[in-house]
């Protein structure tokens, strides 16, 4: 395995390196606005959420 990778290392470099720049590629082309627009969601409420300074020992 390791000769196999060591004669061959610059091909999975490209392989990787084409998943990469794809991956950049659709990320721009996707508007997250627009998600955020279409997109159903409802607020946070902030009293929801846990509040770690709050100390909750009743010791």
């Amino acid at each position: 395995m390791m000769e196999w990778f060591k004669d061959y290392w610059w091909i999975i470099l490209i392989l990787l390196a084409g998943i990469f720049i794809s991956a950049i590629k659709d990320l721009n082309k996707t508007s997250f606005k627009a998600y955020l627009k279409k997109k159903d969601h409802k607020a946070i409420n902030n009293n929801d959420l846990p509040n770690p300074n709050k100390n909750d020992d009743k010791s």
